[in-house]
Order: C-alpha cells, then sequence, then structure tokens
C-alpha cells in the first residue's frame, strides 16, 4: 500500500507546482505594458508652398459713369444692365430742355406790367430816334449851306467848323438813341419770355433726340441709376458702363500679411462658384490702409491688394462686377526641404519638439522650424530623411516608451 501511494503524491505537488508557475507567468504577463499604437510617419523631402489667403471681389478697372450735361427732361432709358454699348454709337439717354415753370396770378400780372412798360419804353426810345434823324437832316442841310457860303467867303472858316462839329455831334447822338432802342427791345423779349406757360409737347413721337447722350466706351451696361422718364438737375447720374473683359479683384488683406506680398507673385482665385481654381498675379498693392470691423467686432488693418487675372476670358466670362471671392496669394516657394505636418510639431520648453520613435520607442527631438505653411513646416535642424515621427501626439505617450504602428 505505501509503494502506490508515493507516486500519487509526486504526481500531485507536481501538479500545484506547475498551476503556480503557470500563474505566476500570467501575473507577469499581465504587468507587462502593451506597446501604443501610434500615427507614425516618414520624414521625407518636397517643395513647399507658403501663401497668405484674402477675401475681397471682383470690379472693372474702367468704369464709366454719364451724367446729364443740362437740366431738362430725359425720356425713358431703354437700355437694360447687361446691354452691349458701341463707343459713340449707341444712345444711352434722350434730352429735351424742360419746360418752364406755370406762373401764378400775382406773377403773371407783374410779368404782364414788365412787357408795358418795355413796349413803352421802346415807343420812347423810336421816338428819340425820330428826333434825332430829323435834327441830323437839318444839320445836315445847315452844313452845306456853310460849305456854299464859305466858297463864296460870306462865312468864315471857324463858322463852317462849328457846322461840322455840330453835324457830327448830332451823328453820334443818333446812335446813341439807336442803341438805346435796341436795349428797349431786347428788354421786351426779355419781359415776353418770362410770361410764357408750358405746353405740350409730344417728345415721343420725335424721330431723332434733341440732345443725345452717347456711350463713351465699348463695353456693356452695368447698372442704370436712372430709368423713368422725368425732369432733372444737371450732374445727375444715369448709367454706368464698363468693359467685362477689363475685370480685376479687389482683396481686402489684413496688413499684417499684405507686408509680405510683392507686386508680380503668382496668385489663385478660389470659391468664386466655378469648379476650377483661376490664375491671377498681383498688380497693386494699395500704400494706404484702411480700418475694418470684422464679423467678432473687432478692428482690423487691411490693405487693398489688386490682382490681375491671367487665364483666359473664356474661363472666368461668367464673373461681373463686384462679385465675392477668396485669393490664395503665394508668397515663398521652397524646393527640395525637409517637412513634417505640423500636427507632429508642439512646444516644449519653449522650443519646438517632436516625438521620435527609434526601434520602437519613443525620443523626445527638438527641432529647429523655418517657413511653414497652413500643412507643414519646414525642418532646418533636428531631423533627417526616412525618421519616423509621431503625428497628432497626445499626453497618454511618454518618452520611452513602446509604440507601434496604428494599423
Amino acid at each position: 500500500m505505501l509503494k502506490n501511494k508515493m507516486p500519487y503524491e509526486g504526481v500531485k505537488r507536481l501538479a500545484k507546482i506547475t498551476l503556480a508557475f503557470i500563474a505566476v507567468a500570467l501575473l507577469i504577463f499581465a504587468f507587462i505594458p502593451e506597446k501604443l499604437a501610434v500615427d507614425l510617419i516618414s520624414v521625407e523631402k518636397g517643395n513647399l508652398t507658403v501663401s497668405v489667403e484674402g477675401e475681397g471681389k471682383t470690379r472693372i478697372h474702367d468704369v464709366y459713369t454719364i451724367y446729364t450735361p443740362i437740366k431738362g427732361r430725359v425720356t425713358r432709358i431703354e437700355s437694360n444692365a447687361g446691354d452691349s454699348v458701341t463707343a459713340g454709337k449707341t444712345i444711352i439717354a434722350n434730352m429735351y430742355p424742360a419746360n418752364p415753370a406755370f406762373l401764378d396770378k400775382r406773377s403773371e400780372i407783374q410779368a404782364k406790367a414788365d412787357i408795358n412798360g418795355a413796349e413803352a419804353a421802346l415807343d420812347l426810345a423810336s421816338s428819340k430816334v425820330r428826333q434825332a434823324q430829323a435834327k441830323l437832316e437839318l444839320d445836315q442841310s445847315e452844313y452845306k449851306r456853310a460849305q456854299k457860303l464859305f466858297k463864296t467867303n460870306m462865312v468864315s472858316t471857324a463858322e463852317l467848323e462849328r457846322a461840322e462839329i455840330k453835324l457830327t455831334m448830332q451823328k453820334a447822338e443818333k446812335d446813341t438813341f439807336i442803341a438805346n432802342k435796341a436795349l428797349m427791345e431786347s428788354r421786351l423779349k426779355a419781359a415776353q419770355a418770362k410770361s410764357i406757360q408750358p405746353e405740350f409737347t409730344d417728345y415721343i413721337q420725335s424721330e431723332t433726340c434733341q440732345i443725345c447722350i452717347y456711350s463713351p466706351v465699348d463695353g456693356h451696361v452695368l447698372r442704370i441709376l436712372h430709368k423713368s422718364e422725368s425732369i432733372i438737375p444737371v450732374g445727375t447720374a444715369l448709367v454706368e458702363i464698363g468693359d467685362l473683359k477689363d475685370l480685376e479683384i479687389n482683396i481686402e488683406m489684413l496688413s499684417t500679411n499684405a507686408v509680405k506680398v510683392n507686386v508680380g507673385d503668382k496668385a489663385f482665385i478660389k470659391r468664386w462658384g466655378g469648379t476650377e481654381d483661376l490664375a491671377a498675379r498681383v498688380k497693386v498693392i494699395e500704400p494706404s490702409g484702411f480700418t475694418k470691423i470684422s464679423a467678432l467686432g473687432v478692428e482690423e488693418q487691411r490693405v487693398n491688394v489688386i490682382l490681375s487675372l491671367t487665364d483666359t476670358y473664356e474661363k472666368w466670362q461668367s464673373l461681373g462686377d463686384a462679385f465675392r471671392v477668396e485669393a490664395e496669394i503665394v508668397i515663398d516657394d521652397i524646393k527640395s526641404i525637409i517637412k513634417v505636418p505640423l500636427s507632429a510639431l508642439f512646444r516644449q520648453n519653449g522650443e519646438w519638439s517632436v516625438l521620435k520613435v527609434i526601434d520602437g520607442k519613443v525620443v523626445l527631438q527638438v527641432v529647429m522650424v523655418g517657413k511653414r505653411n497652413n500643412l507643414f513646416a519646414e525642418i532646418t535642424k533636428g531631423l533627417a530623411v526616412g525618421e519616423q515621427v509621431i503625428i497628432h501626439p497626445n499626453n497618454s505617450i511618454e518618452v520611452g516608451m513602446k509604440v507601434i504602428q496604428r494599423l
């Protein structure tokens, strides 16, 4: 009996040892930290385009506003926005002098009195002319007699000269009365003009305009500023005309970004409504800025940057004047540099850093950052091509821990 019991107890003891060993192994395995799955990217060389963005609108470079040259009646403008016009041929507006204002009873009586007074003054001036003519004829007769008597030595030279002077003075007096008569005639006409009442004139049936206002340039009607027929003062704006092919882009850019832009820089017009971005180039950077209130109520200093479109007209012909657009202006284009995504960078003790992975372990690496755009940054020192860095690092990642590539 003792011989059979010994092997059984040995097996039992071996089983307990085995179970204890497995339990210890499982416990140790449970406390071994798992490798954290992270997003890794290999450092590589590439090109980096640095740009600034702004919002603005289109505008026609030369807009011509047509004004009325006189005070008067303008007929209804038949042109519509979008119509083509030809310089010197297309009639934009037709004008006529305005009718005089109606006279009230007092003004009418006063006008008639002025006419009567002017007529009386004209009659008086006419009688003085006739009187001067009669006296002139008498002086001419006396001068002729004095000449005959002077030839026969019946009158002296002094008497002849006095007769001649008298005749000359009478001629001057007659001329004075004639001029005064002409003055009275003009005053009578002026008084009669003041008494004229308005009369109806059928301007619509007139085949030709009295004062034709032509288009100054070839182009299109942009806006009708005064459509209906009416009496308007001189200098009233009627129509705006411009050439749609002479379109440019006015971008309102923050002054801190505008100082980075140079004339001639390449630009792209985005989110203008078309399927493709439009190519453009910086034409003018205005030297004076202005203050604008942002949507958040913050005062911002902005500068107008003017872009000229370099694509063909057929590509952007659907654009018009004062259309909203957004622009991206390229201020730097760097070739063949080491770059990493901005999401891999973070500030550590005031320095730019990344989390580099070497042999599966996380290492903190300080780097120097150069140019950058909205997606990537240039690394001038601290990384080499082919090294792996973690993008989107978070607080759960610690230096020295093991990580693996997230699938």
